[in-house]
């Protein structure tokens, strides 16, 4: 069996919020509208079963509220080539699609929400890339990392 892999995804609450994954069909929503590189070439590493932080941004606090699954692997955003949407890139068409989604479904709800100042303060969290590159979207978590974080948002 392949190696599960910890990420974390930022969203602003009032765009789409973790309680907005929940009430879901399935729990279960297209991560769409990537447009930075970094972070989608993180996206296209997603496998199906890796373990994801969803993290509110632009929120007080700023702060993992949750986890997800990958239960889809990377595939074309269509919202790129959609001019309706809220990200469109003409540079992204169906024949030759530049931007890329996967599909993520909740798993658990903190108990209490885990700020990015206690990220910052606790010790075997100050290599993680949130501490140093806050804001890339889509980022690599190490499994130690991951392992903190979600013991300090479930009491666990």
């Amino acid at each position: 069996m392949a190696e599960t892999n910890y990420w974390l995804v930022k969203s602003e609450p009032g765009a789409y919020s973790y309680a907005d994954l929940q009430g879901e069909e399935d729990q279960t929503a297209e991560w769409d509208g990537v447009r930075n590189y970094q972070a989608r070439n993180n996206m296209q590493k997603m496998k199906v079963g890796d373990l994801v932080l969803f993290y509110h941004s632009n929120a007080k606090p700023n702060a993992v509220v949750g986890t997800a699954v990958v239960v889809r692997e990377s595939y074309p955003d269509d919202t790129a080539w959609d001019p309706s949407s809220e990200h469109p890139d003409p540079k992204s068409t169906p024949g030759k699609p530049v931007w890329f989604m996967v599909d993520l479904k909740a798993d658990t709800e903190f108990s209490r929400e885990v700020s990015l100042q206690e990220i910052k303060d606790t010790p075997g969290l100050h290599d993680m890339v949130l501490v140093n590159n806050s804001r890339l979207s889509v980022q690599p978590v190490a499994k130690a990392e991951w392992e903190i974080v979600v013991g300090m948002g479930t009491g666990g």
